[in-house]
């Protein structure tokens, strides 16, 4: 059945991560300073943002497999297009009707007026065609490729959340933004270990392949850590207005989660590229989750 290609397309477990990310931006800027007078009907932006980010990460996934169609042919020769049940043309109907939905979308988060959700969106969205597709492709040029994630998928995706809420001139929504995708620079490697065979077939030099398996999980071992002592910062400082205690104990805990996903890492190195969804690559997953909720809850109470 065709429906049932088509959300496999869309590889549906990954979808809950941004509309969660743009639903905690919203709560973010709900409990910022200033505070105005709450209100249901402040929500109701926030939940049309939260639908758009899960069908624009859906459009996203459906692009990435078009153009990584020979790579997915030796890493997951099961999804739609390898394996000979989707056609290209489909995929590509898909892809557009889900990118044309994402950009309406973000047009209606509009509170008072102001279109920054649009703007922000229909960015990430080049963002997101330059990482999967040609010329640029920076999916096959090393750092660039995790640039071109953390960007829309990290710090975009925060501010777009928050401007369905407030306004993001100001300092606090590009900070809290700058948290996750600094996390996502280094975090999103760990899915790139277990690709090498097939990455490496498609031209793909992710930093696994450049560097080998032990020094890249060294170097992305940096964004497990620093990000998260950067919510320490804004609150001491005040850049970040949510409830000091609350956002002190995230950082702390964050950290220290962190600090054990890199253990898990660094213990046996070569593992990352052996062990299909390696458990670090779970738990990037998970402290995104954490990192989301926390955030929303040391704002709101």
């Amino acid at each position: 059945m065709k429906l049932g290609l088509y959300a496999e397309l869309a590889r549906p477990f990954t979808l809950l991560a941004p509309a969660l990310g743009f639903m905690s931006g919203a709560l973010t800027a709900i409990g910022a300073h200033p505070h105005d007078v709450w209100s249901w009907s402040v929500l109701a932006p926030a939940f049309t943002g939260a639908a758009m980010a899960a069908i624009f990460n859906a459009g996203s996934n459906a692009l990435n497999q078009i153009y990584d169609l020979e790579i997915d042919r030796v890493n997951k020769g099961k999804r739609p297009i390898p394996s000979g049940r989707m056609t290209i043309s489909e995929a590509w109907g898909f892809t557009y009707v889900a990118y044309a939905l994402t950009l309406i979308l973000a047009w209606r988060v509009a509170p008072q007026g102001r279109h920054e959700c649009f703007w922000i969106v229909a960015t990430a969205v080049v963002a997101t065609w330059i990482y999967s597709a040609p010329p640029l492709r920076t999916k096959q040029h090393g750092m660039w490729a995790n640039i071109t994630i953390a960007i829309p998928r990290g710090v975009l995706l925060k501010v777009a959340g928050w401007s369905a809420v407030k306004t993001v001139v100001g300092t606090e929504p590009w900070f809290i933004g700058a948290i996750f995708g600094l996390f996502l620079l280094g975090a999103s490697t760990t899915k790139d270990f277990s690709d090498m065979e097939g990455d490496r077939l498609g031209g793909c030099k992710t930093l696994p392949i450049l560097y080998g398996v032990t020094r890249a999980a060294w170097m992305i071992s940096p964004s497990f850590i620093l990000p998260f002592l950067l919510i320490n910062v804004g609150a001491y400082t005040g850049v970040l207005t949510g409830n000091p205690l609350y956002l002190h104990l995230l950082g702390a805990g964050m950290t220290l989660y962190g600090a054990y996903v890199l253990y898990l890492m660094l213990r046996r190195p070569e593992e990352l590229a052996t062990v299909e969804n390696h458990v670090s690559w779970v738990h990037m997953y998970r402290m995104m989750f954490v990192l989301q909720i926390g955030f929303a809850l040391a704002y709101l109470l």
